[in-house]
């Protein structure tokens, strides 16, 4: 065994560990804490011969991790050192340092939760920050303040920030290692990349390969990409071994993605962020950092978790790097400009901030708190998830109004499950359709079987089939019907141990009705109608959902829904379902209501009884009696979606709006009311509704007194101050009364004159009591625009002259007086001699 950066704070570690519960560790990536630190403690007095459980994030870095120690003591792995992961172990009775898996550690913390015969815990890559990772340490400080003082805790990191961290383990010590990493240059790319980043991915492979030596590491978002990458990578005929590695991949694969290549052919692995820590992937001295990572994000308000591409944080762009100098001087070409460097989030937002926290609350539930409060969080769950997953594990019947844990639900925890699918198979086996039951919860929860192809559709009732070729026929003429014979294999074996959960029997299962309605049980909340319209479906639980035109699911006028995708709600598994099926076995989630409301197509209140499937109506017929007060307020919605401009409004109305605003503006102390149209459009239930009696669509708003629901708004004196102060016409003295246009920003009225019909005046007219002046727009005798002024007085003097020698020309009818402050105004030309 060669050094490892590590050895040099064994000592202090031995010494602070065995005077404290717990101890925090960061140590760079290449320290060797991983595969170092648990056989150098198994000896340690304080241990007593008991066992060490470390946590890893990952099946592959657990098993990876167990293959090494295993190893470094010269013996196979199961003996001193085993892994216990999903649907794998490798451990016996002389195993004393075992690495799990986070679901698993949960698992057997339920099952025992004093660890019985466990001195240590340790949590390797705890920045990862996962779900699971979190729950596991709160249960851990829970048992050791509870039920065993004596057990140890070690909390092991490369880029965390420990003293959060210390102060949760109650101000624990710190222990901190040097690394063994090789200097790395990064290289930038000229900006952030647009489109498939595959493409881009791929053409810095090729740039990198014919500019460096070494094998190569690339890291993209997920396991589309990853294919992707590799057929434009075999079509350019790179001369390299290319090499995926990602979650969904058979062990074999995995652990030839992670081992030098036996003929000593240069490598290419592509690779989720599977790769970023906790393995070293020998002769890897270039890395390829697309920057992107595919993470699930909840919504609480739809309860959906969609799978995001995001750009990755600071942390996780330096644990990419490093993969670069593990066993000597490296390069790592980052596909983002510098600019954009700067702008990446310091760490990862731990998976508690934004994750569906039903596993959790029903895990939490079973370990009797129903308060998480009660534990101890580095970040407690947000509360809006949590009121999101109380509801959900009620309606599953998991837990009662109390959130305590029911019988029904010890039997859904009992599960290697999301409560959903726990609930779906539980019930599917009351029905006699275990079988299925155990077979969709595989199909959900591995990787679609039709994931290779470049276009499926959403049926879940064709990967049923192709199941049940591969049981039939092996996995022969699967790629033939474009499927996946490991994701076959896989979901095989999910359900193969599922059933033996259950105790069912081995039998074939391929029914499409039957599926729909197990889809149900699972997701009443995702319940799909198709829109009258035919675009598109709503769901149950609010929101809606699209399939492709060319999905022949697309004719089912009723689906259960299992998985969505992106922003826009694309539909990627379902199952067709018929309302009866709905009746007969969910009749409590089915309500009737009176529905009035805005119809948009129809432009128009429209009443109907509606049976509905939480806010799904499944049928429907016209109300012959609707409430009058339930009709206005629909209306109401009417107008606010249409827009105020669907009332009848004219240019009398508006202007008598704009002579308010102004005087509001001009006189604040008076009191007078908001009238602008943001105003009126928020505020449509107070000054609308009561002129909207009988009126019921859109043709019907013509007849609408609007002047008088505007005007409803004013007292008497205020209607007779409007008068006043803000006149709707003003008289000039030719004797002509003109219409004033007031401005609703309150800014001067215009007064558009023709210039003769205000000789004599000498100055500007004012309103507003005198306090405003108009803007005069003077016209010419043909009404076209001479000058603007509010300074009529010195329009005379100054300007008067030179306007009159070029218009006694243009208007040789007309009077053009050399005084016009005496001359009489007129609104004619001058008479006509006899």
């Amino acid at each position: 065994m060669s050094a490892l950066p590590i050895d040099d704070v064994l000592p202090e570690l031995h010494r602070r560990i065995a005077e404290h519960s717990a101890l925090v560790l960061q140590a760079p990536p290449g320290a060797g804490k991983t595969t170092g630190v648990p056989p150098a403690l198994l000896d340690a007095p304080w241990l007593d011969g008991r066992s060490i459980l470390i946590l890893e994030p990952r099946r592959l870095a657990a098993r990876a991790a167990a293959a090494r120690m295993a190893e470094l003591l010269g013996e196979p792995v199961g003996e001193r050192v085993g892994y216990r992961v999903r649907f794998d172990h490798k451990v016996s009775e002389r195993t004393r340092i075992e690495v799990l898996t986070e679901g698993i550690l949960t698992r057997r913390l339920q099952g025992d939760p004093e660890l019985e015969g466990v001195g240590l815990v340790i949590f390797d890559e705890f920045h990862e920050r996962s779900l699971h990772a979190d729950l596991a340490l709160a249960l851990c400080i829970d048992a050791q303040q509870g039920l065993r003082e004596d057990l140890k805790l070690l909390v092991m990191s490369a880029t965390l920030d420990a003293a959060p961290v210390a102060r949760l383990l109650g101000d624990c010590p710190v222990v901190t290692s040097a690394g063994r990493a090789h200097p790395v240059s990064l290289r930038y790319a000229a900006g952030d990349p647009e489109g498939d980043p595959a493409r881009w991915t791929v053409a810095a492979i090729r740039r990198a390969l014919g500019e460096e030596e070494g094998d190569l590491l690339a890291f993209l978002p997920g396991g589309g990409e990853i294919r992707r990458a590799r057929r434009l990578l075999e079509a350019a005929g790179v001369e390299a071994l290319i090499q995926p590695l990602y979650g969904d991949l058979p062990k074999g694969e995995q652990d030839r993605a992670i081992r030098p290549d036996p003929a000593g052919r240069r490598k290419v692995v592509l690779a989720t962020p599977i790769a970023e820590s906790s393995l070293t992937i020998d002769g890897v001295r270039l890395v390829v950092d697309s920057g992107l990572a595919r993470e699930p994000r909840f919504d609480p308000r739809s309860g959906l978790t969609r799978l995001e591409t995001v750009r990755i944080a600071a942390d996780s762009a330096d644990q990419r790097a490093g993969r670069a100098g593990r066993t000597a001087p490296g390069v790592c070409y980052r596909l983002w400009g510098e600019s954009t460097q700067r702008g990446l989030l310091k760490r990862r937002p731990p998976e508690i901030a934004a994750a569906d926290l039903a596993p959790l609350l029903l895990e939490l539930a079973l370990w009797g708190v129903t308060d998480p409060g009660q534990l101890a969080w580095l970040d407690p769950p947000p509360a809006a998830a949590l009121a999101r997953a109380r509801e959900l594990l009620r309606a599953l019947e998991a837990i009662d109004a109390a959130g305590r844990i029911t019988a029904a639900g010890r039997a859904m925890a009992a599960l290697p499950l999301h409560p959903r699918l726990a609930h779906m198979v539980r019930e599917g086996q009351a029905l006699g359709l275990g079988a299925l039951a155990c077979d969709l919860a595989a199909l959900l929860e591995e990787r679609d079987l039709l994931a290779a192809r470049r276009e499926r559709g959403a049926a879940l009732h064709e990967r049923l089939e192709l199941l049940a070729a591969y049981r039939r026929h092996g996995r022969g003429p699967l790629r033939d019907w474009g499927a996946d014979p490991a994701a076959c294999a896989a979901v095989d074996r999910a359900a193969r141990q599922y059933r033996r959960l259950l105790r069912l029997a081995e039998e074939e299962t391929d029914s499409e009705e039957s599926a729909g309605l197990l889809l149900a049980l699972a997701y009443p909340d995702r319940v799909a109608g198709r829109r009258e319209t035919g675009e598109g479906y709503r769901l149950s639980g609010g929101g809606g959902a699209r399939l492709a035109p060319h999905d022949p699911l697309a004719r089912e006028p009723l689906l259960a829904v299992a998985a969505l995708e992106g922003r826009d709600g694309t539909i990627h598994l379902a199952a067709p379902l018929d309302a009866e099926v709905l009746r007969h076995h969910l009749p409590g989630r089915i309500a009737t209501r009176e529905a009035v409301a805005w119809d948009g197509r129809q432009q128009a209140v429209v009443a109907r009884r509606e049976e509905c499937f939480g806010q799904l109506p499944l049928s429907s017929r016209p109300l012959e009696r609707v409430d009058p007060a339930v009709a206005v307020a629909a209306m109401v919605e009417g107008v606010r979606a249409l827009g105020l401009d669907a009332l009848p409004w004219d240019d009398g109305l508006r202007q008598w709006q704009a002579r308010l605003l102004s005087l509001r503006r001009w006189f604040p102390e008076e009191g007078w009311p908001e009238m602008d149209d943001e105003w009126l459009a928020q505020h449509l239930e107070g000054w609308l509704a009561p002129f909207l009696s009988g009126i019921t669509r859109r043709d019907h708003l013509a007849r609408v007194d609007l002047a008088a629901a505007l005007g409803a708004r004013l007292d008497w004196g205020l209607q007779q101050r409007l008068e006043e102060a803000a006149p709707e016409r003003i008289t000039v003295p030719s004797g002509s009364r003109i219409r004033l246009e007031y401005r609703p920003d309150g800014s001067s009225p215009v007064l558009a004159v023709r210039l003769q019909e205000l000789f004599g005046l000498g100055e500007t007219p004012r309103v507003g009591g005198g306090r405003i002046a108009v803007t005069l727009h003077l016209l010419s005798p043909a009404r076209r625009p001479i000058q603007v002024t509010q300074d009529l007085g010195g329009f005379w003097e100054r300007t008067y002259p030179e306007v009159k020698k070029e218009l006694k020309g243009r208007y040789p009818k007309h009077v053009w007086p050399d005084d016009p402050w005496s001359t009489p105004a007129t609104a004619r030309a001058k008479p006509r001699k006899r």
